[in-house]
């Protein structure tokens, strides 16, 4: 027969009730412990990071900017129709190399071809009436002069008679009232002597004024008939300069190359449409395109660089576009050494132009992010090599590849330059 113990019964309820508690405490000081332990630094592959190391010495301050090469402005040739004509003929296509005397195309226009008879005609009509004029003058100048000449026969003879009649009537030969006469009539032609020599030098004046006024009307039918015939030479289009032919019709660009109206047989041009445009092929320079952030600091004749990707060309800056075209500014380069093979107009280049020279500076390579003249943070190794810390730098000038440090680094650190971004929310990472 069992007896009831209830006293063994509560010992044993409070010995599990203490137990239970016990057990809770464990848990909440194991989960506090664990909540007080910081997350373990994520690991990253050194294999893909992209480190390099804090230098000291001088440094080249650049900027880079993607472009083409395009014709120099004295190396193109662009030639204008002079008259309202139309296409008959081509003969070159663009790309073919051309001499001065190579005819590209030819134009006929019929109105041209009447002008230039008309022209023709007039300057003959006009010599005609120079010549005809000259005759009439001519005719009557030595009428003038036969007049004059016969007035000078008679003061001749009136002077030797009064010289005559003077010498009698001082000998008592003749009455002073003879002597008077043939004396006064002998001062009324030397009078009438005089007015007829005058008549004739003026005579002579007038026929010149008259015959320059008839020649200024011949030279102006020859200026006009010499623009007849260079405008219908100009009917036959030549390339004028050793180049290559580029286009036939108006061109979009003004660099000698890109989109454009090409002329065909039958096209009808009006005065001053491009017909066609040669350039020469050696003469070329580089539009590069500078984002507009980094432009403010380029000056003309600044060292550069253009890569054709077959060679870098040395160049300098000649002009910068006041412009801003799509956060860009275009900045001529001009070429200072040799072209390599395969440099063509519209060859898309790499080009660089040094801004500035810096001597004894910290820099390092420029990271993936990082804008000049801030604070940024990376990733500096630590010593033991496996890891690396957040570190805030100060940096100042930046370049294509470089950037200056002004803070937050020595000489010899060695940081993370790629980008570690994924790790924003860590200030260390172990590389494995």
């Amino acid at each position: 027969m069992d007896i009831a113990r209830p006293d063994i019964r509560k010992k044993k309820l409070r010995r599990q009730i203490v137990i239970g508690a016990i057990g809770l405490v464990v848990v909440a000081a194991a989960a506090a412990a664990v909540y007080r332990l910081k997350p373990a630094a994520p690991t990253v592959d050194a294999s893909t990071v992209w480190p390099d190391t804090v230098k000291r010495g001088p440094m080249i301050v650049q900027v880079r900017g993607l472009g083409t090469l395009v014709p120099s402005e004295e190396s193109i040739r662009s030639i204008p129709s002079q008259t309202e004509a139309t296409v008959t003929r081509i003969r070159v296509l663009p790309g073919t190399k051309v001499t001065p005397d190579t005819v590209i195309m030819d134009l006929t226009d019929p109105q041209l071809d009447q002008e230039l008879l008309n022209a023709q005609l007039q300057l003959k009509s006009d010599e005609v009436a120079y010549h005809n004029l000259q005759v009439t003058l001519q005719s009557a100048l030595m009428d003038k002069k036969a007049s004059a000449a016969t007035v000078n026969s008679d003061y001749s003879q009136a002077q030797l008679q009064a010289q005559t009649d003077k010498q009698l009537y001082n000998l008592g030969v003749i009455s002073g009232l003879a002597y008077n006469k043939s004396k006064s009539s002998a001062d009324e032609l030397t009078t009438r002597n005089k007015i007829s020599v005058d008549q004739v030098d003026m005579n002579d004046k007038s026929i010149k004024t008259q015959l320059d006024v008839q020649q200024a009307k011949i030279d102006q039918d020859k200026a006009l008939l010499q623009l007849k015939q260079d405008q219908k030479a100009a009917l036959q289009v030549r390339a004028g300069i050793d180049g290559v032919l580029t286009s036939l019709g108006q061109q979009t660009s003004t660099t000698g190359a890109g989109d454009q109206a090409t002329l065909g047989v039958g096209t009808h041009v009006a005065p001053g449409t491009t017909l066609a445009t040669v350039v020469v092929p050696n003469q070329l320079k580089a539009q590069l395109k500078i984002a507009e952030t980094q432009a403010h600091d380029i000056l003309l004749d600044q060292p550069a660089e253009v890569d054709t990707h077959n060679g870098i060309v040395p160049g300098h800056v000649t002009r910068i576009d006041p412009a801003v075209v799509n956060g860009t500014r275009t900045v001529d380069v001009k070429l200072d050494g040799p072209l390599p093979a395969g440099a063509v107009p519209q060859l898309s280049v790499d080009g660089t132009i040094d801004l500035e020279r810096l001597k004894d500076v910290l820099y390092v390579g420029r990271p993936a992010f990082g804008n000049p003249d801030s604070t940024i943070s990376l990733f500096r190794y630590d010593p033991d090599g496996k890891t690396a810390t957040r570190t805030q730098v100060k940096v100042g000038k930046a370049s294509v590849t470089q950037i200056q440090i002004l803070g937050g680094l020595q000489e010899g650190d060695k940081v993370i330059l790629s980008d570690m971004s994924r790790n924003d929310n860590v200030d260390k990472v172990r590389l494995e």
